[in-house]
């Protein structure tokens, strides 16, 4: 998270499963849109006055007519790349639901919401949709594969077949994530390659008109960590930013891999910043690092997420998420005054339409506590990936299980007897410091039970690599969450404490 300081940053800037970041300005406002795959509500929604401290204002997609995410679509399915732009008064935001309903269009006169209900493009083909108007109020989208058609974005209506407008880089795989610019006498062309693993890249191209042709940077990427020892690794998926003193800005996902060969990212893919420079026409990144000069203008922090959530709220706070849809039956803060009330769906965390209630984890450290009534029920606290990695502490009939999910493999770890009634239930998670064995993971996940007096009972310590991207596979990070796996489960409070910053 940033330092409160005025000279320095921190990267990132939005920590967490927070990838494929889209920005606008709209004057001294900006905002920014990340992808939300298989999580309801959808396509989170940042605010910033200064580049560096953003705030969460909302979700998007926050109505079912909006994100229809069937039972049975996978994780890291659902809501793909996003882009967010402010055009004639409006925003507007076109995303491609991969689950079932492809791209979609959708605008907003406040970005905090409400959203429209969609505009369909059956049209538009191909994921990680950009939108860009010329001169004569033209709206171009173009898409992976760097292919290119004329749509009117207030019907959904396209003109002739889409054309491919770049190849992008001879022998780089996957051109991906593009955003078309007006800048000066030209328009720019940006672009992800290489796939968003350790060889994601960004690369430009430019031309004089919105469909081209298309003249390579000779550049080209323009910013990559590939081959690298660089602590931020698979750079990529990038949006360019105008800053008030006129300065050029990116933000691009990355991620932070830990512990040993091939090193295990857990958070999932995150929002950097980086300053741009140009040169001869071409724009040159500045160094990208963890911690970095902050813009030369007064910085403004935000509000700060405070650690614990008391479920005092008729409405759940715009960063608690669940899987594929959260039906107000089944997840409300009103049966219970004070209490947040889950009602069970699925019977475990393998199934993918269990109650579930949770927030990105946002730190290499950090510690989760939730008071927890199970009553006749059965429910708890969970390190979620996806449905087949998973750890989780479940409390139901006086007692409390810890369970680990890897792949094919289940198992109960540990188990331990409770009293009746509330019981504190409690995950920590720390990150390896130093790496002497290269096999080490990046952190290990200690899960247990509070006792009255505060003293933690630890049952289990599990390796945490087994809940990362480059163990489970797909796009997102992890996170720590309530559910109910039977009856209703009600939680008093939640708590997330950040142990390394």
């Amino acid at each position: 998270m940033p330092e409160t300081g005025t000279t320095t940053i921190i990267n990132p800037v939005i920590p967490g499963f927070h990838p494929d970041p889209s920005i606008c300005r709209a004057g001294e406002d900006y905002y920014l849109a990340c992808s939300s795959f298989e999580y309801f509500p959808g396509v989170p929604i940042f605010h910033s006055r200064d580049l560096v401290h953003w705030t969460q204002i909302g979700n998007a997609l926050d109505r079912p007519s909006q994100l229809r995410l069937p039972l049975d679509s996978p994780s890291s399915g659902g809501i793909y790349a996003p882009t967010l732009r402010h055009h004639d008064g409006r925003f507007w935001l076109i995303v491609t639901n991969v689950s079932g309903d492809g791209n979609l269009l959708f605008t907003a006169t406040d970005p905090a919401g409400p959203w429209s209900e969609p505009i369909r493009l059956p049209g538009v083909h191909g994921i990680d949709p950009d939108l860009a108007w010329d001169d004569e109020g033209n709206c171009w989208c173009t898409v992976a594969g760097v292919r290119q058609v004329r749509l009117d974005p207030r019907t959904g209506e396209t003109f002739g077949p889409d054309r491919k407008v770049w190849s992008g880089t001879p022998g780089a795989k996957a051109p991906e994530a593009p955003h078309l610019y007006r800048i000066g006498d030209y328009w720019y062309l940006l672009i992800a390659e290489g796939g968003t693993e350790r060889c994601h890249s960004v690369s430009i191209a430019r031309g004089r008109t919105p469909q081209g042709p298309f003249e390579p940077c000779p550049a080209n990427p323009i910013l990559t960590h590939r081959g690298t020892e660089h602590p931020i690794q698979n750079t990529g998926h990038a949006d360019l930013v105008q800053g008030p003193d006129g300065s050029w800005w990116m933000v691009l996902l990355g991620v932070r891999p830990g512990g040993g060969t091939p090193g295990w990212h857990v958070l999932g893919r995150e929002t950097f910043l980086v300053p741009v420079d140009w040169v001869d026409g071409w724009p040159v990144v500045g160094e990208l690092s963890l911690k970095a000069p902050a813009p030369p203008w007064p910085l403004q922090p935000g509000a700060v997420t405070p650690v614990r959530d008391d479920s005092d709220l008729s409405e759940l706070a715009p960063y608690w998420v669940s899987l594929r849809h959260r039906p107000p039956a089944n997840c409300t803060t009103k049966e219970r005054p004070g209490w947040l009330t889950l009602r069970a769906r699925g019977a475990s965390l393998d199934d993918t339409d269990v109650t579930f209630v949770g927030r990105r984890q946002q730190h290499p450290s950090c510690r989760v506590r939730a008071l927890a009534d199970v009553g006749e029920g059965a429910g708890g606290l969970a390190v979620r990936l996806d449905e087949q990695h998973h750890y989780g502490i479940e409390a139901a009939s006086g007692e409390v299980r810890v369970r680990a999910r890897i792949g094919p493999l289940s198992t109960v770890v540990a188990s331990r007897p409770v009293p009746p009634g509330p019981v504190v239930l409690r995950i920590e998670v720390a990150a390896v410091e130093a790496v002497d064995d290269a096999r080490t993971g990046p952190d290990t996940v200690s899960i247990g039970v509070e006792e009255p007096d505060g003293t933690f009972v630890e049952l289990t310590s599990l390796d945490g690599r087994y809940l990362s991207t480059e163990v489970a596979g797909g796009f997102t990070g992890r996170v720590l969450a309530m559910f109910a796996s039977s009856g209703s489960v009600h939680f008093d409070w939640f708590d997330y404490e950040p142990l390394d910053c």
